[in-house]
């Protein structure tokens, strides 16, 4: 009697810690999939401040040698649809060329004799996880295109130039501390270092365009 209390004691020692390394897995599995969203939504954040920064630095630049507003807001319009079709082309190139290395990894994985059962589980929750470039060239496009609006909609009712080019960089310079505060709550850095980095950032890269468009200008050239 004795001996099968104690057998079944044993037993009891070997199943409790069979559930502890498939709670730590289901733990590992939600950090993970935080992760890659806090990932993708990044990446939008940082696709809309190159849209916000690259077109606003367009219009800065035409800005300096023509203040017509018509001008200015073509030249803005022209930086939104090509910086947005340059990013989807790019990212879709990109994800695809990603896409073609993970379904060749697993075309080599399956000829590594895995068992027919193991396949068809393995494969199910491969193809969720592959990347979609069409997805991810729509999405790089319109976080492009959000930014890029910035400074189209801050320069599209105000005559004024010098009045105009104070609402756009008061605009942009608002949305630049936006986008860099966003960065940093989604990449859990410091807010303060985030928005002054991302701020002085584009300021200087529209004063830059501005400066050295107003210097060919003005040579004649």
């Amino acid at each position: 009697m004795a001996s099968n209390v104690q057998t079944s004691l044993n037993d009891a020692k070997f199943t409790i810690p069979d559930m502890e390394p498939q709670s730590t897995l289901e733990i590992e599995t939600k950090e993970f999939d935080y992760s890659k969203r806090s990932q993708w939504l990044r990446a939008a954040v940082l696709g809309a401040n190159d849209g916000l920064v690259s077109t606003a630095s367009l219009m800065m630049g035409v800005g300096a040698v023509k203040e017509d507003i018509k001008v200015m807001i073509l030249t803005g319009f022209a930086g939104l649809v090509a910086g947005a079709c340059s990013m989807a082309i790019g990212e879709y190139v990109s994800v695809y060329s990603q896409l073609d290395i993970e379904v060749a990894q697993m075309k080599r994985g399956r000829q590594r004799g895995i068992e027919g059962g193991e396949i068809e589980v393995e494969e199910e929750g491969e193809k969720e996880s592959l990347p979609n470039p069409l997805q991810a060239a729509a999405a790089s496009a319109l976080a492009f295109s959000v930014g890029a609006m910035v400074p189209l909609l801050a320069a599209s009712f105000i005559r004024e130039y010098k009045v105009r080019v104070g609402v756009v960089v008061g605009a942009v310079s608002l949305a630049l501390m936006v986008f860099g505060w966003l960065g940093a709550v989604l990449g859990k850095a410091p807010a303060f270092r985030s928005v002054v980095r991302v701020l002085v950032g584009g300021l200087l890269a529209m004063a830059i365009t501005y400066g050295l468009t107003k210097l060919i200008g003005s040579s004649g050239l």
